[in-house]
């Protein structure tokens, strides 16, 4: 893979989905009317020819289509997104180019599709192997369901990521142990397991404010990450970053090309994008109502509802936040020259004799259990 200063990805944001599962705190929406998808490719096409503007000569590596729910885009739409951005851009040989897809069976049905359009990997939103759990979830596929939509698309594309939710409402240390051990049976290759978090906005964090939903407890939550690292390593699936697992040479490019703090464009209602402007970065963000993002994309080519620059100082805050989440950590001296002086010695010495921090030559990385306090690390060493 190209490394971080030359990587170029781009991100399409599809913001619809059937239904708003209760804990998500993502940009999707709900339509109750028919959704003109094909207006909505044709804007996206509209920002990525703004884009390709003040991105000349970058060869995209990777193409990730998130959401929202991605899958409900029709093949055709898919399409005319992938032939812009190969009139805009220089492809390479072996671009990724990833969709997200829900297993229910009318979403699995446009897999061969997508495949004809490019789509070369995906990852299948699985999130539970019980109906009782799905259905709390606010999932619309049952157990059955996911894992017949899983099978088609290992038939379909070349890689596929088998993603699940863990230290779900009153999940046990067994179940998950059981749940994980049958989902590691039927994966190719790469898993992202999430552990829920309760986020502010969504329908999970009034219940929980409420006392009417139960979560694991930290201590729990921490037993269910030791068994989520312990089994997939044991399936040949270590953690290459705090959420996701996977066997030599199917990481997620893409995603890596984030936490390497590389470059990458962002299309569609609220996409970020980081565009690489002299010693600067220009921060990106689009309109986050699909409707009124449509409209100023119609008016001026583009939905941009913020545009920032970036300095050195504070690409080096984020390329430390993002950098620690992998296991291969962060270059110390890439850091300092965006931060304009060394980290502190003293601080990493600390955190090195507590086990939370480990270093390579000029490279940084978090233990496993640095790994799982993250947060408060990166505070740390950052100040």
């Amino acid at each position: 893979m190209p490394s971080s200063a030359e990587a170029f990805g781009i991100y399409v944001h599809w913001p619809f989905c059937k239904a708003k599962c209760p804990y998500c705190d993502f940009n999707s929406h709900v339509r109750h009317v028919e959704v003109d998808t094909m207006a909505f490719a044709r804007g996206l096409v509209s920002e990525l020819q703004w884009f390709s503007q003040i991105t000349r000569g970058r060869v995209v590596n990777s193409i990730f289509f998130g959401g929202g729910t991605p899958s409900l885009m029709p093949p055709a739409a898919v399409a005319a997104v992938l032939d812009e951005i190969a009139k805009l851009w220089r492809v390479s040989e072996t671009v990724e180019i990833t969709l997200e897809a829900n297993p229910t069976s009318v979403e699995a049905e446009n897999f061969r599709g997508y495949r004809l359009a490019g789509v070369n990997r995906v990852s299948v939103g699985v999130q539970a192997l019980n109906e009782e759990d799905l259905k709390a979830l606010g999932r619309q596929h049952t157990p059955d369901e996911a894992l017949k939509a899983f099978r088609l698309a290992l038939k379909v594309f070349p890689r596929v990521s088998f993603d699940l939710i863990y230290a779900r409402p009153r999940q046990t240390l067994n179940a998950w142990r059981e749940e994980l051990t049958r989902a590691l049976g039927e994966q190719e290759g790469h898993m992202s397991l999430y552990q829920l978090t309760i986020e502010p906005g969504t329908a999970y964090f009034d219940l929980h404010a409420k006392g009417s939903l139960i979560v694991p407890d930290e201590d729990s939550a921490a037993d269910l990450f030791e068994i989520t690292q312990e089994l997939t390593e044991r399936h040949g699936l270590p953690a290459y970053e705090v959420s996701n697992h996977a066997s030599e040479g199917q990481e997620s490019r893409h995603n890596l090309l984030y936490w390497r703090y590389g470059e990458y464009a962002g299309v569609g209602p609220g996409a970020h994008a980081r565009i690489v402007d002299g010693e600067n970065r220009r921060a990106i963000v689009m309109e986050k109502y699909p409707e009124t993002w449509r409209s100023k994309v119609n008016d001026r080519g583009n939905g941009i509802a913020e545009d920032a620059l970036v300095e050195p100082r504070d690409q080096a805050s984020e390329y430390l936040i993002m950098g620690l989440r992998i296991v291969e950590g962060i270059d110390l001296e890439r850091y300092e020259r965006l931060n304009g002086r060394a980290m502190d010695a003293s601080k990493i010495a600390g955190l090195k004799s507590l086990g939370l921090i480990k270093r390579e030559g000029s490279r940084l990385m978090a233990t496993r259990q640095g790994r799982r306090l993250l947060n408060s690390l990166i505070t740390e060493l950052a100040h």
